[in-house]
Parts: C-alpha cells; sequence; structure tokens
C-alpha cells in the first residue's frame, strides 16, 4: 500500500511540469529544426557551441544519435559532436521541468550546467586525445525515435505539429522508462533502507556506485529523475543523484556504439573517461557547495500539499496521454473490432 501511495504521489507531482515541459519541447523542436543544428555545428571545432545547442534539444537518448551523425557527416569536428552527444541527452526542457517539480531549484539549475560542462570536458578530452579525421560517406539511417520528411508548413501546422511531437512522439520514446522511473522510486521510498542508502551513497564511494549503476541502464534524462530524487529521499547525498542523472542518459549502449562506429574506439575510450570524470567531479562540486552555503536541496515526498484542480486534472491528462501512448502498441487483435459498413 506504502507502494501505491508514493506511486500516485510522484505521478501526481510529475505531471503538471512534465506535461509543461512537453509543450515546450514540441515547440522547440519546430523552432530549432535539424537543418539548423546541422549549419551551426558542421563546421570544424566548436564544442562550446555543441553543448549550448544540445543541452535544451527535445531529443531522446536513442533520438539524438541520427541528428549527431549529420551533424559529423556535415563537417563537424569528432570534438563538437562528442559535445553534443552528451549535452542533448544528459538534460532538455522537458527532464528539467520534472527535476524542479521533484528536487526543487537548485539541482534544476545545477542539471544543465553540468550538463554543458560535462559536454565540454568530454569534447576536449576528444579533441586533445583522438587524430582528427574526414567523416564517413553520409549513409541513410533510421531513427529509434523516428523521423518525418520536411514540408513547409504555416504557423500554426507548425503549432499543432509541435504539440503532436511533445504529447505524441517525444513522450513514447521515453514512456516505458518513465514509467519505471517512477516505479523505481516508488519501490526505493517504499521497501530500500535510508540507513543503508545515507551509509553508501554519499562521498565518492557513493558516487562510483551511482556509476555502476547508471552506465549498465538504458534510461533517458526524463525517467532519471524520479530514481534520483527516489535515491535522495532514502538518504543519497545531491551529487551522488546528480552523478546518476550525468552519467546514466549519456553512456547508453547505442550512444557508444555509434560513438565507436563513427568517430573510433580512442573516441570512444575519451567519451566515457570524459562522461564518467565529469560526473563525479559535479557530484563533489555540488555536494561541497551545498554544504558550505548551506543549500537545502529538499525533495518533494508527495502532492499532498498540491491537491489542487490543477494538479488533478494534470495527472488525469497525463493517464490519458499514457494509456492512448500504450493502446496504439497493442496488437491489432486485442484492439476493438470496427463495425464494417
Amino acid at each position: 500500500m506504502d507502494f501505491i501511495n508514493h506511486f500516485i504521489d510522484l505521478f501526481l507531482k510529475s505531471a503538471p511540469w512534465l506535461l509543461l515541459g512537453l509543450f515546450i519541447a514540441g515547440q522547440i523542436k519546430q523552432l530549432i529544426p535539424d537543418s539548423w543544428v546541422k549549419k551551426q555545428l558542421g563546421q570544424g571545432n566548436r564544442i562550446f557551441r555543441a553543448a549550448l545547442i544540445g543541452a535544451p534539444l527535445p531529443l531522446c537518448s536513442c533520438g539524438v544519435i541520427p541528428t549527431a551523425m549529420a551533424v559529423r557527416r556535415a563537417g563537424a569536428s569528432k570534438a563538437s559532436t562528442a559535445s553534443f552527444l552528451v549535452a542533448t541527452p544528459e538534460t532538455g526542457v522537458d527532464s528539467l521541468s520534472v527535476t524542479y517539480s521533484l528536487m526543487g531549484p537548485v539541482m534544476a539549475i545545477a542539471r544543465p550546467i553540468s550538463a554543458i560542462i560535462s559536454a565540454v570536458i568530454t569534447g576536449n578530452l576528444v579533441k586533445a586525445f583522438v587524430e582528427e579525421t574526414p567523416p564517413t560517406t553520409p549513409e541513410t539511417h533510421s531513427s529509434c525515435c523516428g523521423s518525418k520528411s520536411k514540408v513547409e508548413l504555416t504557423v500554426m501546422e507548425k503549432f499543432v505539429s509541435g504539440l503532436k511531437y511533445g504529447f505524441g512522439q517525444l513522450l513514447g520514446d521515453f514512456l516505458n522508462w518513465l514509467m519505471v522511473g517512477l516505479i523505481v522510486a516508488a519501490l526505493i521510498q517504499a521497501f530500500v533502507s535510508g540507513d543503508w542508502l545515507a551509509q553508501y551513497g554519499s562521498g565518492p564511494l557513493g558516487m562510483m556506485l551511482m556509476v555502476m549503476i547508471a552506465i549498465p541502464m538504458y534510461v533517458c534524462a526524463t525517467a532519471s529523475t524520479p530514481i534520483a530524487a527516489g535515491l535522495m529521499l532514502g538518504g543519497v547525498s545531491p551529487g551522488a543523484a546528480l552523478v546518476f542523472m550525468l552519467a546514466g542518459p549519456a553512456t547508453n549502449i547505442a550512444t557508444m556504439a555509434v560513438v565507436r562506429q563513427e568517430l573510433g574506439n580512442r573516441a570512444l575510450a575519451a567519451y566515457l573517461a570524459g562522461v564518467v570524470g565529469s560526473a563525479l567531479i559535479m557530484g563533489l562540486a555540488l555536494d561541497a557547495l551545498a554544504s558550505h552555503y548551506g543549500w537545502q536541496l529538499v525533495v518533494s515526498t508527495g502532492a499532498q500539499e498540491h491537491t489542487g484542480m490543477l494538479t488533478v486534472l494534470s495527472g488525469i491528462a497525463l493517464a490519458l496521454l499514457i494509456i492512448y501512448q500504450y493502446g496504439k502498441k497493442l496488437p491489432d487483435r486485442f484492439k476493438p473490432n470496427r463495425v464494417a459498413s
């Protein structure tokens, strides 16, 4: 029963901010098309610019892959491509809204700043230790997040298209892992001993533990947030939670395979060293700053204080969107039969 209560609380607390993030993400997708990203990054070493452009983009961990490949084959350096591959999945407007709702303003600010720094460090490591070579010949690759041909749209059509992308494709891309994240967070709150997490979930040892947990997990930025919030509620330090949110989304198998294919083995080694090393540095820095300045990184314990109409309606709307997404994936034999005319 505690698990169900915690799950409902987390779901309701996340719903308004997740819906807002999906709306903004959909509109950003229309305002910042892939062609613009290619134009900005498709020339030489632009490591910092790649990090700045990648950070707010609403691309899931697998959706960033075709964009990064296009950027690389448009002429971007290996370092710029690596920077883009780190910054984009580690944060985004959709994940930041959920971070703010569950973990407060300090973490919502620390996360994107840390993601950009992590991307810049990783890009510079690739630049320092990997020989630059011309990009491979362009080939046609499909995204695991889907793609559509581009056509000229009116302002209203772009707005509607943004809504469809945010509440349709983007939500569908990370929905499974979002549900896993909420379930894991609720399980941690209900069953994991706070004493154990408090003992082993802070300092360098706790952060290395977070790295070991995060790397094998295929988790996107939005889905990693409730897990990190649950870990903090259980006793893990804010820095260790930040390490998890940085290392997990940037080190999934698909991304590492593309880094190896497009940039080479040495680039993959530099990429992993940059992501893990910078995540540990950012985690230690956050804990040190929080201790020095007395920052209160309080994690929301539920939706009891915010059970107003907006929260309830947002929860219902999100639940309906989730049901619709899963309904689309049902085999035809389980769908209601249409009456033949």
